[in-house]
């Protein structure tokens, strides 16, 4: 009896909390605003694990969660994974602790306990904050560029590696700027031992990856259409094709091997502070589409109408980036689905399903969580063609009114054949698979339904926050699980537990946070996080080169936790060279490379040029095979669709199986046919690649130089 009196109580203060604040709410509705970014989960390989934001439970990381602030990252020995933001690329590599102390539009803090990070940044706008806080030092990224940072097992030393682009070292009351092709080893925790010596290109099997996967952004075909702020973009080129349309533009077509695939209907809903409600899907190219722009049919199938690509520069025309959004749909209402107020805010009505389906070009996306009305305008005029005044009566009616219900108008997508995906309230608030809990839903029925703009309210389970992944097999070491990290930029407070989140939430009316209310409740210790340690006011400082001040005849030691001593070690360090440029892509610093230190005969062969030409070359051979599978599966889906109309027709539920079977049959053989054909070309370009590599590598003079034996 005291445990239920005692937890009526605390629902009661939260609820109370919740109810004194609301008057406050209208004031600031600017800074309850979310971020309109994430960060994409996109590739793992090996054992990686993940600890969302509130929670102490660690899970098996699953591609296209989203990522956010207070969120954990584990990759075990030999293991990898990719994370994108948009305006930049990170990576970490085995053995590597990791997590976001913060995430904005403007800020991005990275906190690394132990392990190692590259980071490809392409865009950093002039107010943005981009830092990377280890054990003993923050490094603050002050330009575009490609960066390595590397923190050992003792959390005592950290490797920077500034291929190009510039950043400062902070920490021990002294600041340190790393130039282009500079690498700086900075050991000592209360006071920094700093050791800045020039870069050579000594890349290891985790740079070969990275390099590799920057290659795939700079070769996008797909940034020709959509906005490379749109995160997952460059996953939709090895998975689908762009066809022209006369209503829509250039769409993207998935290739898919599901007969009948709809968007919105393999994944799971997990929950994601302080959006709610969020689709996560099983596709490997499942972000962007399902996040940003919208979907519609075209010929019977189904086609991605993406946001814009970022215009040239017109002066007096500002650029929107992309609004990320947890889920581009709108849901199904009537006596049989569940759109209005869960019981108590914690539950639905007995008997009824969860359904949506996917909004079209033009149609206007109601965010169920509290935003301003220029949250609500950007995050649709980024996304798609769409009126501001449309998008300003949706605010007045939905918002500001309060009526979720949309009448007056025809959604494009609620009446195609298999667009309505339904689930059952248990599957929907608690991360499981949606298509393998798939309720058959009567298409006249949700073709003429009720429609609701916003998310029904409805508190999460615990397992919803943790998403579809199964309890973790390795976690990090327990010595890292709070070590300390030096933060040039105070974070904000730690994220309020789940547990009482969960309690504000059904207090709510089960519906998610603002980012003030979350504020109210956080606890008064959060402010002070014992894990950061705020750098003392710094001053510049010459950083001292170990090789050079070397005396003569020691020999050298290897340190393993820093890249191999260049052979020009012994020069000076330049602490006052101008900085360089901004640099968009990596790979124009190996064009500019010069080997003056080195007698001519150690010189490697300069033909990039010729290793250009023949990336292109490569890269027109990728394209034209993928237009011309494109071409041959836009017949076979005509002709599936026609056969389709043809058997629905005929009302013969025997021979409509039978067709299913048919055209499953064909979509694996096609797929199997030009993974084949990949696979062919593949092997082409790489025998290609080696006949060239002998004309890179400098004439050997080993023999000439030797003595002759006798």
């Amino acid at each position: 009896m005291r445990r239920h009196l005692f937890k009526l109580a605390s629902i009661l203060s939260v609820a109370l909390a919740v109810a004194l604040f609301v008057p406050q709410r209208a004031k600031a509705d600017d800074d309850d605003d979310p971020p309109s970014r994430v960060a994409r989960l996109g590739f793992t390989r090996g054992a990686v694990s993940f600890n969302p934001a509130g929670t102490d439970d660690w899970v098996s990381a699953v591609i296209n969660r989203p990522v956010t602030t207070g969120d954990k990252l584990w990759t075990d020995n030999g293991a990898l994974t990719e994370l994108s933001i948009g305006s930049a690329v990170i990576r970490l590599g085995g053995n590597t602790g990791f997590s976001f102390l913060n995430l904005t539009d403007n800020v991005t803090q990275l906190r690394i306990t132990e392990g190692t990070l590259n980071i490809r940044v392409r865009s950093l706008d002039t107010d943005e904050t981009f830092e990377v806080d280890t054990p003993n030092l923050a490094f603050s990224i002050l330009r575009p560029g490609n960066y390595k940072v590397n923190v050992n097992e003792g959390g005592d030393t950290t490797v920077v590696v500034v291929r190009d682009g510039q950043g400062e070292v902070t920490g021990g009351g002294s600041a340190y700027t790393i130039h282009p092709e500079e690498v700086g080893t900075f050991s000592g925790t209360d006071e920094l031992n700093a050791d800045v010596e020039t870069w050579e290109n000594n890349d290891d099997e985790f740079d070969s990856w990275c390099a590799d996967r920057d290659r795939r952004i700079d070769h996008s075909v797909s940034a020709r259409y959509v906005s490379t702020d749109a995160i997952g973009y460059e996953d939709l080129d090895e998975n689908g094709g762009w066809r022209p349309t006369p209503e829509y533009g250039t769409v993207w077509f998935p290739h898919t091997t599901i007969v009948g695939w709809a968007p919105y209907h393999y994944g799971h809903w997990a929950y994601i502070a302080p959006w709610g409600y969020t689709w996560v899907d099983d596709a490997p190219w499942g972000f962007a589409p399902f996040h940003y722009g919208r979907w519609v049919t075209v010929g019977g199938v189904w086609g991605w109408v993406p946001c814009a690509p970022r215009p040239v520069a017109v002066v007096g025309v500002a650029y929107v980036r992309p609004v990320y959004a947890p889920a581009l749909v709108a849901w199904v209402g009537g006596p049989h689905f569940a759109v209005g107020v869960g019981i108590g805010g914690g539950g639905f009505a007995a008997g009824v399903s969860v359904g949506w389906f996917p909004l079209g070009p033009r149609e206007v996306f109601v965010p169920s969580y509290h935003v301003s009305r220029a949250y609500v305008n950007n995050v649709n005029v980024s996304n798609t063609t769409v009126n501001t005044t449309v998008v300003n009566n949706y605010y007045n009616t939905t918002i500001v009114n309060k009526n979720v219900n949309v009448t007056n108008v025809r959604y494009v997508n609620q009446g195609v054949p298999g667009a309505v995906s339904a689930t059952t309230p248990q599957a929907f608030t608690s991360a499981q698979s949606v298509s393998r809990n798939s309720v058959v839903v009567n298409q006249r029925e949700v073709a003429s339904a009720p429609v609701a703009a916003t998310t029904p309210p409805v508190a999460p389970a615990r397992q919803a926050v943790l998403g579809s992944g199964a309890t973790a097999t390795v976690r990090p070491p327990a010595a890292l699980a709070n070590r300390a990290v030096v933060a040039k930029t105070a974070p904000p407070p730690a994220p309020v537990a789940f547990a009482k989140q969960q309690q504000a939430i059904q207090a709510n009316g089960g519906k998610p946070l603002a980012m003030s209310q979350v504020r109210q409740i956080q606890p008064e210790t959060a402010q002070a996080r014992p894990n950061v340690k705020i750098a003392p006011p710094s001053k510049p400082a010459t950083p001292q080169n170990v090789q050079a001040n070397r005396p003569a005849g020691q020999p050298q030691v290897a340190n393993p936790n820093r890249p191999a001593a260049p052979n020009n070690a012994a020069q000076p360090v330049q602490a006052n060279k101008p900085a360089n440029p901004a640099v968009n892509n990596s790979n124009q610093n190996a064009t500019q490379k010069t080997y003056g230190d080195r007698p001519p005969a150690a010189r490697p062969n300069n033909n990039n040029a010729a290793n250009a030409q023949l990336d292109q070359k490569h890269q027109q051979e990728q394209e034209q095979l993928r237009q011309q599978q494109d071409q041959e599966r836009q017949k076979v889906e005509q002709q599936q669709v026609q056969e389709r109309q043809k058997a629905q027709q005929a009302a013969d539920e025997a021979k409509q199986q039978q067709l299913n079977q048919k055209h499953q049959q064909q979509l694996d053989q096609l797929e199997q046919k030009h993974d084949q054909e990949q696979q062919k070309l593949q092997q082409k370009q790489q025998q290609e690649r080696q006949k060239a590599k002998p004309a890179d590598k400098p004439p050997k003079k080993e023999k000439e130089e030797k003595p002759h034996s006798k």
